[in-house]
């Protein structure tokens, strides 16, 4: 049997690296996606018709804390995002946390990772900004690496869940092995940086003073694990509120299948591949499409409120330095303590 299994998931890895390295095979497994995703859009629009709000369903004080719970979450990964950039250049936690949410919103309407490009927007646009958008751009690059590592320890547990089927394991250790390799990359930036034949490259050279050393690599992949246990223990509330069942290993894989669907650039749009994958993974588990449905919809729609709190919070914040201006020395304190914390 274990013989079995092996074999087959060797098939399985075989499948994936003959599809990823095809250019025609990657377009044909977005696009698959992409009009899954569609149905699966269109399905929740009647849902959303016949049955209403999908956070009406749940219990008011357990969707609050919820929500609450992803809003805090966001600000462990605007800290870790923060620790990847070079300490003279680094925006303010609010530049970052407003980055975020921002790029939850637009991701309603953007397809796949073009938040991306929002999140370079805000941070290059808010005031007091030093760092430049190639530096913008590596800090997201160093940052989808360090999720990638978070997240591993998350998909190797859920590979090993029982009740799952083979296919559901297999795409799990995948991604758990993606987080691996990720790690060594990260691991490897530094030195290769560094190597002295390198260095005639314009491109290293450019890279070696902004390069994240691994201790600070180590204590933003602490801080981004620590943004995926918050979510995690909201997205098990929500299991608990929408008659699913408060159950870990379900929220852990709900939360694997969603950051997994980001690797899929073409769709409707980002949180609607999200939405997808959810969704999928719920059915899969036994869940009533349904059901299953509604609690995808609700858990997309709390994450994106929550970060427009966090982008308004931001806006708010930035606003009110501008409406005390007035007096002499103060808005410039403000600002500095916003920047040091």
């Amino acid at each position: 049997m274990i013989r079995e299994a092996t074999i087959s998931l060797a098939r399985v890895w075989c499948v994936l690296v003959v599809l990823s390295r095809s250019r025609r095979g990657r377009l044909a497994v977005a696009f698959a996606f992409a009009i899954l995703t569609t149905a699966i859009l269109a399905v929740a629009g009647r849902s959303l018709i016949d049955s209403g709000w999908p956070l009406a369903h749940g219990n008011p004080s357990l969707v609050a804390t919820a929500g609450l719970l992803f809003a805090v979450a966001y600000g462990f990964k605007a800290y870790g995002w923060r620790r990847l950039f070079r300490t003279n250049e680094r925006p303010g936690p609010f530049a970052l946390a407003a980055a975020g949410g921002g790029a939850s919103i637009m991701g309603v309407a953007l397809p796949g990772r073009f938040d991306e490009l929002v999140r370079i927007a805000i941070v290059r646009r808010y005031p007091g900004c030093r760092v430049s958008v190639r530096g913008i751009c590596l800090s997201l690059v160093t940052l989808g690496l360090i999720d990638a590592v978070a997240l591993s320890p998350f998909a190797i547990a859920a590979a090993a869940f029982p009740g799952n089927s083979f296919a559901v394991r297999a795409g799990f250790a995948v991604l758990g092995v993606g987080g691996v390799g990720a790690a060594a990359v990260v691991l490897l930036f530094p030195r290769l940086s560094a190597h002295a034949r390198l260095a005639r490259f314009r491109l290293v050279s450019w890279l070696a003073p902004r390069v994240t050393p691994w201790r600070e690599a180590t204590r933003a992949w602490g801080l981004v694990l620590a943004s995926w246990l918050i979510r995690t223990v909201a997205v098990f509330l929500l299991l608990g509120t929408f008659g699913i069942g408060f159950s870990f290993p379900l929220a852990i894989m709900f939360l694997c299948a969603g950051a997994a669907s980001a690797a899929f650039p073409i769709g409707p749009a980002g949180a609607a591949t999200q939405v997808t994958a959810g969704t999928l993974l719920l059915v899969v588990s036994g869940v009533e499409a349904p059901r299953a449905l509604t609690f995808a919809l609700a858990a997309q729609a709390l994450l994106i409120f929550s970060g427009a709190a966090i982008f308004l919070a931001a806006v708010a914040w930035r606003t009110s330095l501008h409406a005390w201006s007035f007096r002499p020395g103060r808005a410039a304190r403000l600002a500095h303590a916003a920047t040091l914390v």
